[in-house]
């Protein structure tokens, strides 16, 4: 039987949320690690019962968890229970550690980075944002982390090493902060080659490597930003999402802040293109991909100023089936969901689509609310309610 788990990140712990394969009937458990802020969590593709999470505080730093069973019984990896100090369990193990590498070889071009004031800043490890785990091995991780860099993990989140070539392709000096802080928050695997990988960074911009991260590329082209004195600039732009279909993963969606919004690739990113149509706003956090439809995408729109909240405040999801190309074809999902005095917002990693049939979409906001959608979009409900504000949602589809 067909068990659908959604993983959701919040400001205050973890919750694992779950269904049958009908999807009409819910149950939250949680929260795991209450209290803290869970940027993440998800499951491995080759073993679903493998999750992971990144388990933050302003207090207590960075931890890596590790599930074996689903979400039943967690553990630090590197840190046996009986290591583990304190009320708060904190480890002593290597998990918790993200080193940037500064090899004589390798880091002379990665110490410093641009501060909001112009001024260089030397790069400074504060949390991990997204993890994405391989496609093929539970052992393999990777994650994006704050300051911008990428780490992976072969041996089940235990050990963490930068992939330096990121940071080392030059312009690392030139990044900078987004309001959010410098992150690498987007991670996409190509399943049709090992070697490629998307990242996305704000707000320094999306960047593509061919060879399995030693050599990389910045893929922002065509995009566009208010902030920057160079239209053309190589690097800049305030990225906030990228999805692709693992069908076409030459293909890629993107939703951008302001400058364009919504925007698409059909070259890997080598060029982009605006295809936000009649959208309400050309600004919003996430952007998925409908799991068996490859040109059926989905963006929540959100008022930029003054308060990053729902236009007229009415949340609604919109949907175009033609991948953004037709500018008159988003329209607007909004069954089942408050169209008034609804002032919550949606951030970059809180959307998720099942791989059921009819699929299945998920999304969580600040407000503490989880809507799933058993219909691609056509309705919605609640999933769950007065959780702490969302920071992610992921799900799986497992049996």
């Amino acid at each position: 039987m067909t068990v659908v788990r959604v993983l959701v990140g919040t400001k205050k712990g973890a919750f694992i949320i779950t269904s049958d394969g009908t999807r009409r009937k819910w149950t939250v458990n949680g929260p795991h690690f209450g209290g803290w802020e869970v940027y993440h969590m998800k499951g491995s593709p080759a073993d679903p019962n493998r999750l992971y999470v990144s388990q933050t505080s302003g207090w207590f730093g960075q931890i890596i968890q590790r599930s074996d069973d689903g979400g039943k019984t967690w553990h630090t990896p590197g840190s046996r229970p009986e290591d583990l100090v304190g009320e708060m369990g904190m480890p002593k193990g290597e998990s918790n550690k993200f080193v940037y590498d500064e090899s004589p070889g390798t880091g002379a071009p990665r110490t410093t980075h641009q501060h909001f004031d112009g001024t260089q800043k030397p790069w400074e490890f504060k949390r991990v944002w997204h993890i994405e785990p391989s496609l093929t091995d539970p052992d393999t991780a990777y994650a994006g982390v704050e300051d911008a860099a990428l780490f992976r993990t072969t041996d089940g989140g235990t050990t963490w090493h930068e992939i330096a070539g990121l940071r080392g392709h030059g312009t690392g000096p030139q990044w900078q902060p987004g309001a959010g802080g410098m992150c690498l928050h987007t991670i996409l695997l190509d399943p049709s080659n090992e070697k490629r990988m998307y990242i996305a960074i704000s707000a320094a911009g999306a960047f593509r490597t061919d060879d399995g991260g030693r050599m990389w590329k910045p893929i922002n082209r065509g995009l566009k930003s208010e902030y920057l004195p160079d239209p053309n600039a190589e690097i800049g732009y305030c990225v906030h999402h990228m999805a692709m279909h693992p069908s076409r993963p030459g293909v890629l969606f993107m939703q951008l802040h302001q400058g364009g919004g919504a925007m698409r690739s059909d070259n890997a990113g080598d060029q982009w293109r605006e295809v936000r149509g009649n959208l309400p706003t050309d600004f919003g956090f996430p952007i998925d991909v409908h799991a068996h439809e490859p040109e059926t995408i989905y963006v929540v729109p959100i008022e930029a100023f003054p308060g990053r909240y729902p236009p007229e405040g009415k949340l609604r999801v919109y949907r175009s089936r033609t991948g953004g190309n037709d500018p008159k074809g988003w329209e607007p999902l909004t069954n089942g969901l408050p169209q008034q005095d609804c002032y919550v917002n949606i951030l970059r990693d809180a959307m998720a689509v099942d791989t059921l049939d009819p699929c299945g979409i998920y999304f969580g906001t600040t407000g503490g609310q989880v809507y799933g959608s058993a219909d691609g979009g056509d309705s919605w409900m609640p999933i769950a309610e007065h959780l702490p504000g969302v920071l992610s949602v992921e799900v799986q589809a497992v049996g």
